[in-house]
């Protein structure tokens, strides 16, 4: 599996979210804002909202603070809230990988500065906006965690209807175009199926096969680096790398 599977699987075995969990709070806290500035500020009437509470909820991201950032959005606490705007950069990774990063920011000269300093620092360049985005299409993706085996996943994919779906390892999920994404979470909630992470998110139609670790380690590298940053809300990338690879780069 290639790109944002790999990487969101790689983060969970590097275990870095309990380390890192007030700057997720901060994440979660701007697409809550942003989600209820442009939207409804009632999760009920709002699915991108009501999907964001539920990622920080099971972060253990506290009501207050969940309710705080709803208020900012909705403009109850100031006017603080409208300086945030969706940015998108693009750029290469070490030896062409494509990335592509989503940011929520106040000040774009100061996220782009970080961004580029990431790239340039493992050895990428960040690129004009839509230098590699013609290398993604953006799905909408469901994560299934009460979902134990592939024909089960087969199967609900086939009831809902899904484009498509992905099994690796502890991740299982469904691939529905990105418009019908709220549908189908709730046609797969009617039928009795648990539904984790629901999203819209760039998955890449073509990839590069990283076979060498030093290489690998680098593109791992900027990948966190990226991750690190306050206004950065997402990283998607177009590597695949086999089993031994990828444990030779956790290795180090």
């Amino acid at each position: 599996m290639a790109g944002h599977s790999k990487w969101a699987n790689i983060k969970r075995q590097k275990a870095r979210v309990d380390a890192l969990k007030g700057q997720i709070f901060a994440k979660f806290s701007r697409e809550m804002i942003v989600a209820a500035r442009t939207g409804l500020p009632d999760p009920a009437g709002n699915f991108r909202l009501r999907t964001a509470m539920e990622k920080a909820k099971a972060a253990g991201m506290s009501q207050e603070n969940i309710e705080r950032a709803i208020a900012k959005g909705a403009g109850l606490l100031g006017a603080d809230a409208d300086s945030l705007e969706a940015v998108r950069y693009e750029g290469y990774a070490l030896g062409g990988v494509a990335v592509l990063i989503e940011a929520l920011t106040d000040n774009r000269n100061r996220t782009a500065g970080e961004i580029r300093a990431a790239f340039n620092k493992y050895g990428g360049n960040l690129g004009e906006t839509g230098c590699v985005g013609w290398m993604f299409a953006q799905v909408g993706w469901l994560e299934m965690p009460g979902v134990t085996s592939e024909d089960d996943l087969l199967a609900a994919a086939m009831q809902v209807p899904a484009t498509g779906y992905e099994w690796e390892g502890e991740t299982a999920a469904l691939v529905t175009e990105p418009l019908d994404l709220e549908r189908v979470a709730a046609a797969l909630q009617d039928q009795g199926y648990r539904v984790g992470a629901a999203m819209t998110r760039w998955q890449p139609t073509m990839t590069v096969a990283i076979t060498d670790a030093d290489w690998g380690r680098q593109v791992l590298r900027l990948l966190e680096g990226l991750e690190d940053l306050d206004d950065v809300q997402t990283v998607s990338a177009n590597f695949d790398m086999d089993e031994r690879t990828l444990v030779a780069c956790m290795g180090n």
